[in-house]
């Protein structure tokens, strides 16, 4: 989300003629994209946004501004006292209160009155708004697309509702323009973004649902392959895995987290769902598509979690055998439920023993599953090079490199895996069969 929330700001500020710096202590403007999901990514922001105070009181006429997370929808006035030398704060995906201080304070590249200012700021913002920056020009394989903003879920760990706010699908003819903007300037693979994405479309008072959005995605010219996340099991209707199962274009990759193997943590993380009604739904998933990469994201840790519980979830993920499963130890995110509620009894060592624990087997599994490529030809579709070698992506999303001395940034290869290893594989091109994305 922030990915994406980068580029847009990026576009509308190149169009006020902005370029990017390197240094942001030479910069006239520096924004600040925060995430606080986890206290380790909220200790990172704090630290960098400490770190821009210094440039500030060297060069008073810099710009700052704070965005994202950090912010959320009700959190400014607090930072504002925090950070005095803050110029800016914007809202998760809302870009207005930095485009409206430049236009107010005429610090872009025009020299007529404020109304013509403030006009000729919007009708550029407009033209640019799905054009790419200059850094990601020409260069962008893959773009990530948020198309529900929000969530009215309110997991009891999650911060996402106090900070992005409730709920919201962006338009499909939006999204349209957006993907199809994208694809004219190279991109060939976007993401489709939402914290519940296969709630897509539930605001809305027609019949729009995700499985409707990625099939009109899907048929946009000169797009080769259509990603989405993060799904929740009790919207993955039996329409969406069909549609995923049947276009060609829609990468059999889907990212359901399961969050706990445990009915009891399940009920105190208020998930909605049950073990048993979890692994119908991957079952559903698997028979529908046998070769479907099923990933999947777990809370280690969390509040009153006992050992037996955690060996729940163990015994659960060497059952359904995940391709990838992303592992975050539980930390208290102020305002949630379970900050409010909930004591954080599990000692540090212990969340990083059931980390540990948790992750060298799926090193194991990944391991078993990547072994059994060796030998086979798969395709890969090229983003960039990468210490000498081309780095690319197979349709389940696993990370494979090889080398070659042909231009092969955003084409469609053959390749034949001859090295596998838990978290990539490696591999040869089979020369006659590279093929460019056709429009």
């Amino acid at each position: 989300m922030n990915e994406a929330d980068s580029r847009h700001l990026s576009s509308q500020l190149e169009a006020l003629g902005y370029n990017p710096i390197a240094s942001a202590d030479e910069a006239d403007l520096v924004v600040l994209n925060t995430c606080v999901v986890r206290q380790q990514a909220e200790n990172k922001a704090l630290s960098r946004l400490s770190s821009l105070k210094g440039a500030k009181e060297k060069r008073p006429e810099m710009t700052i501004a704070l965005m994202g997370c950090m912010v959320g929808i009700r959190e400014a006035p607090r930072l504002k006292r925090q950070f005095p030398y803050v110029d800016v704060f914007m809202p998760p995906s809302e870009t207005e209160p930095l485009l409206d201080y430049l236009a107010e304070k005429g610090l872009y590249e025009a020299d007529r009155s404020f109304d013509t200012r403030e006009k000729a700021l919007r009708e550029a913002i407009q033209d640019e708004e799905f054009t790419l920056p200059s850094s990601l020009r020409g260069q962008s394989v893959t773009a990530n697309v948020p198309v529900v903003l929000g969530c009215s879920h309110a997991c009891t760990f999650c911060v996402i509702p106090y900070r992005r706010g409730a709920e919201r699908s962006k338009p499909p003819g939006d999204i349209i323009e957006e993907v199809t903007r994208l694809a004219d300037q190279g991109v060939r693979e976007v993401m489709l973004l939402g914290q519940i994405i296969d709630r897509y479309g539930l605001d809305f008072e027609d019949d729009s649902d995700l499985a409707g959005l990625l099939q009109r995605v899907a048929a946009i010219p000169g797009l080769a392959r259509v990603r989405f996340l993060t799904s929740h099991p009790n919207w993955m209707t039996d329409r969406l895995i069909g549609v995923v199962a049947d276009t060609e274009k829609i990468c059999p990759h889907i990212e359901i987290p399961v969050q706990a193997g445990n009915d009891k943590v399940l009920e105190a993380m208020r998930r909605g769902y049950t073990v048993d009604e979890y692994r119908r739904v991957v079952e559903r998933i698997r028979r529908r598509m046998p070769d479907a990469a099923v990933h999947t994201d777990i809370i280690v840790g969390f509040c009153g979690e006992t050992e037996d519980q955690f060996m729940d979830t163990y015994r659960l993920a060497e059952e359904i055998q995940w391709e990838k499963i992303h592992i975050a130890k539980y930390s208290v995110r102020p305002k949630t439920i379970a900050a409010r509620s909930m004591p954080d009894d599990v000692p540090a060592g212990e969340k990083e023993r059931r980390r540990k624990m948790l992750d060298d087997l799926q090193t194991q599994i990944l391991g078993k599953k990547n072994s059994d490529l060796l030998g086979q030809e798969i395709e890969v579709l090229v983003e960039n090079e990468h210490k000498g070698r081309w780095r690319g992506r197979t349709p389940h999303n696993k990370l494979v490199y090889f080398r070659d001395d042909r231009d092969l940034q955003g084409r469609i290869v053959d390749v034949r895996i001859d090295e596998t290893h838990p978290y990539s594989l490696t591999g040869e091109t089979q020369y006659d069969k590279a093929h460019a994305v056709t429009p």
